[in-house]
């Protein structure tokens, strides 16, 4: 376990006591102040505060994981009193879906960035999750291959930081 370790991504990926994972991180690079849609990693120490994982893909990777039902989305509205949460659909707010096709999604560290009380403009959480395309940019998450992944999410628990620095 990599608990009460602190975690560390520079240009040169995330920094863990054994291993360096190589990820991708957000189109725009890493900020000190992200804003609302813009597609940057945010800077400062964070906190992972939970995982998520596909019941119909995996198993229940930690005793802590929550799952990714079909009805299983995520707040990204402002105006939505769920704002960055995990939530299920509605016609009133946008919601981003959990449950995709790829498996982009299959299982994904939350953190704490601007969370539990949401500010408005500083945009919803950013994820670890699986990359899309190999070291393809993200719109502010952090990405890694599969492998390293699940290699993570076996090692971290509720609580490991993560400190991201202006490379």
């Amino acid at each position: 376990m990599l608990r009460n370790k602190n975690l560390f991504l520079t240009s040169q990926g995330l920094i863990c006591p054994d291993r360096i994972i190589p990820v991708s991180y957000g189109k725009g690079g890493i900020s000190k102040r992200p804003k609302k849609h813009e597609p940057t990693t945010p800077t400062g120490q964070h906190t992972i505060i939970g995982m998520l994982y596909r019941p119909d893909r995996l198993k229940k990777p930690r005793d802590w994981a929550m799952p990714i039902l079909i009805n299983s989305f995520w707040s990204n509205d402002e105006r939505d009193p769920d704002y960055n949460l995990m939530v299920t659909y509605s016609n009133t707010y946008r919601r981003k879906k959990l449950r995709v096709p790829t498996p982009t999604y299959d299982l994904i560290l939350l953190t704490d960035w601007n969370w539990p009380q949401a500010i408005k403009g500083r945009g919803s959480a950013f994820f670890i999750h699986q990359w899309s395309a190999k070291k393809a940019p993200t719109n502010g998450s952090i990405a890694m291959s599969r492998e390293a992944l699940f290699w993570l999410a076996a090692k971290v628990d509720y609580g490991t930081k993560i400190t991201i620095k202006v490379t």
